[in-house]
């Protein structure tokens, strides 16, 4: 205890340069935590979107169907499997063509149960009063790329289960905002009953998405894809992002540590004498040296609390108001929302304080191993040795 007095006495004695050493240090623990949780929200309500939106608990697919191979969609279709009622959603998936403004527009039709309450497409909207007229919802993405608006109609052209060509008018029944770009892009939504008779492929599905993972053993006949599985890419892009914030860090605790490491030599070439003296009062080298590495390791716990003074109240405001990223995200086409809400968790905050800590008495240990060589009696005197 008397060495940790002594060591934050000398410390705060150093004015200036303790401040500017620990300043630097709380800069690197703030942008650390503070990118890392922007990132891990990112991850987290990327996730949840993913799950809300298009893979559930898992899906199983047709053998046939491959999601990545647009020539396995014609004949990527089996029999729905008996009980997947309440445990899964089927969903059908067909090429066809729209015509909106007399352009030619190749997209994917994708029927699902009108009453289907867990993915978040709004499939209430599948109704229309006119008659002979299919109504379907489109996301954000696949409206602006179409030029096209809620009461809308244009033509679509697709085939049946025999290849037969026919044609009918849609209507834009709903345009809908979903964070996922795999669930918007180049995609019509309509009631699966309506596929059905278009296609004449009743009570088949291309995929089932599960709210129940444990009901693909029941058919093993089909691929199973679990949910962890489907959101592998996305944590790999996460996991990508990351390494640039843990760049940034380092760059910034190197210079800290440089920081610390400087200022510990010029104390003990400007303290010989104290150094000669406290070893004449009978301290041990080893002590000696303990006392000048807790001096420097204690510059992190002064950047520590300087990070946690500016940063628990940015970080419960950041919380509740977010990161707003803009309308740019649409276009980049990857599952993000336009405001982040940052997640910081234990153990990335303890992480970020244990890391700098120990690089801080690393570096403060370092050039104090000089004083177990020095002479007493030559230190008193303050010559160099």
């Amino acid at each position: 205890m008397l060495r940790f007095r002594l060591a934050i006495k000398n410390l705060l004695s150093a004015g200036t340069r303790t401040w500017l050493s620990a300043s630097i240090l709380a800069l690197a623990c703030l942008i650390m935590v503070m990118y890392m949780g922007v990132l891990q929200g990112w991850n987290t309500q990327a996730k949840t979107d993913a799950i809300n939106w298009q893979f559930g608990q898992g899906e199983i697919r047709s053998p046939k169907y491959d999601p990545y191979d647009p020539f396995t969609i014609d004949d990527g279709h089996a029999v729905i499997p008996a009980g997947a009622e309440g445990e899964a959603v089927p969903i059908l998936v067909r090429q066809a063509s729209i015509y909106p403004q007399g352009r030619l527009q190749n997209i994917t039709l994708q029927g699902l149960p009108k009453h289907q309450n867990l993915l978040s497409i709004p499939t209430g909207k599948f109704t229309t009063e006119k008659e002979g007229v299919i109504p379907v919802v489109i996301g954000k993405r696949m409206a602006k790329t179409a030029n096209l608006k809620v009461g809308d109609m244009t033509t679509l052209r697709w085939r049946d289960k025999g290849g037969t060509f026919d044609a009918a008018q849609v209507l834009v029944a709903d345009i809908f905002r979903t964070n996922v770009p795999e669930a918007d892009m180049g995609i019509l939504w309509l009631d699966i009953d309506k596929l059905y008779e278009m296609t004449g492929l009743r009570g088949e599905a291309s995929y089932l998405v599960l709210s129940n993972a444990g009901y693909h053993k029941n058919v093993p006949s089909w691929n199973y894809i679990s949910k962890e599985t489907l959101l592998e890419p996305l944590e790999a892009m996460v996991a990508a992002e990351s390494i640039g914030a843990y760049v940034i860090f380092f760059i910034l605790t190197g210079l800290a540590a440089l920081a610390i490491f400087d200022t510990q030599v010029l104390s003990i070439f400007r303290r010989q004498k104290e150094i000669g003296t406290f070893i004449a009062l009978g301290m041990t080298r080893k002590q000696v040296v303990r006392m000048f590495t807790i001096e420097g390791t204690s510059l992190s716990f002064f950047g520590v609390i300087l990070a946690a003074i500016v940063g628990i109240p940015f970080g419960v405001w950041l919380k509740s108001t977010g990161v707003s990223l803009g309308k740019p995200t649409e276009a980049m086409n990857i599952n993000m929302a336009q405001t982040i809400y940052p997640v910081f968790g234990t153990s990335l905050i303890l992480g970020t304080v244990i890391i700098i800590v120990g690089i801080s008495a690393l570096v403060s240990y370092l050039p104090a191993r000089k004083i177990a060589h020095m002479e007493p009696t030559l230190a008193l005197k303050g010559k160099i040795q």
